[in-house]
């Protein structure tokens, strides 16, 4: 079997799972447009990640600003994971949700602007400039702080303007001095950091960025225990808007291979850890939305639903998720385009070519809703969608409805 016949049967079979539990969840009362999210695929994300030999112990944080869903985070934390998060927000929702200190990973910027309203002793702290490790030191020195430094690599480029680096982390150049500054008050950064950028083309740029964090230490005399290398690995079944897969050159083999090369060039490392977001939960859900009306003009079918970009689904800006009709349809196909219920020419979800059938009433599956949509939804002259949860039972009930919403 070929590469994209595996992929086209292994997106079948999930379909059709999402098929039955979204029937379910109608049953039970659901109203559109709501979202629906299992932690099964989580769990099989998880598993692939596990299957790697990078030639060291692996820890894998989950990414809390990727998926902010209760039920999952107090899932992940049964089966004994720890949690990264970059506010204030989800920092104390962690807490409250279970984790313990030593159970959470502490990362993102301006962090100086909230940790002294919690102070905890042995937080684990990634210092993301020489502001905000000047403005933490004392703290950190008094309550006995996890250190390590997030460095921002020769790899990390801003997206819109690929000649400009990232705003996050220190330069190489302010690594040594950070080093000395931290040694000076008795603390040995014990972790360094970097994070390319979301769904990263090939294991290649991993390599390369591994090579320069390499170099650095070396050139800082610095041997930190843990590498975490962020998160960045495209999930499978999502395209950009050319209809390119983000993962058609990300090889998992090539990527533990570059994990095992950053053993090799730093021997003294005892860890490793990962925060793959995307790829862990963008499988973990779908946006179920219902066609409210229907028009035709310029050789184009029109949708109108009551759900879309701009209220549910921002990542359709830039990428293209599988969009199937709730009951299985045959027969010819339209040029298609969906929009939300918004008052916004913005608010077009998809354009593809779906079943001439389609008719007001019917409902569409916006797959791969699992990542960054709960965090991007908005309410834009609406309130927000319903939120149903599959548990490990295969039992599904409704986390958030919508109050006074008719069928």
């Amino acid at each position: 079997m070929s590469s994209s016949q595996h992929a086209s049967r292994r997106t079948a079979i999930a379909l059709n799972s999402w098929r039955k539990r979204v029937h379910q969840a109608l049953d039970q009362g659901a109203q559109t447009p709501f979202f629906l999210f299992s932690a099964a695929p989580v769990s099989a994300a998880y598993e692939t990640l596990g299957l790697l030999n990078p030639g060291r112990p692996q820890r894998c944080w989950f990414s809390a600003k990727t998926q902010p869903l209760e039920p999952l985070w107090t899932w992940w934390h049964r089966q004994g994971g720890g949690i990264e998060v970059v506010s204030e927000r989800e920092f104390e929702a962690a807490r409250a949700a279970g984790f313990s200190t030593d159970e959470i990973l502490i990362n993102g910027p301006a962090k100086h602007r909230w940790l002294p309203r919690h102070g905890a002793r042995g937080l684990r702290v990634h210092f993301d400039s020489p502001f905000e490790l000047k403005s933490l030191l004392p703290q950190a020195r008094r309550e006995h702080w996890k250190i390590g430094l997030r460095i921002c690599t020769p790899e990390e480029r801003d997206p819109e303007h690929p000649s400009v680096p990232t705003q996050f982390g220190f330069s190489p150049s302010e690594v040594p001095i950070a080093v000395r500054a931290l040694r000076a008050a008795g603390l040995e950064p014990d972790s360094v950091h970097f994070h390319l950028r979301t769904n990263v083309s090939s294991a290649e740029v991993y390599r390369r960025a591994i090579h320069s964090i390499a170099d650095l230490c070396a050139a800082a005399r610095w041997t930190p225990s843990v590498l975490d290398v962020g998160g960045g690995l495209p999930p499978p079944d999502t395209r950009d808007l050319r209809g390119h897969r983000f993962d058609a050159d990300m090889d998992l083999r090539a990527y533990e291979l570059a994990l095992r090369e950053a053993v090799t060039r730093m021997p003294f490392l005892k860890e490793l850890w990962m925060e793959h977001g995307r790829f862990v939960c963008a499988g973990s859900g779908v946006l179920v939305i219902r066609i409210l009306d229907s028009k035709s003009r310029a050789g184009l079918r029109q949708l109108i639903c009551d759900g879309g970009r701009t209220l549910h689904a921002l990542v359709s800006t830039w990428e293209q998720h599988g969009l199937h009709p709730l009951q299985p349809r045959r027969g010819a196909q339209i040029p298609t385009a969906v929009f939300g219920p918004t008052c916004m020419a913005f608010d077009c979800l998809a354009r593809q070519d779906l079943p001439r059938s389609l008719r007001p009433g019917d409902a569409l599956l916006w797959m791969d809703a699992g990542a960054y949509h709960l965090p991007w939804e908005t309410r834009f002259s609406h309130e927000l969608a319903e939120i149903w949860w599959e548990d490990e039972a295969s039992r599904i009930r409704p986390i958030r409805r919508t109050v006074g919403r008719q069928p």
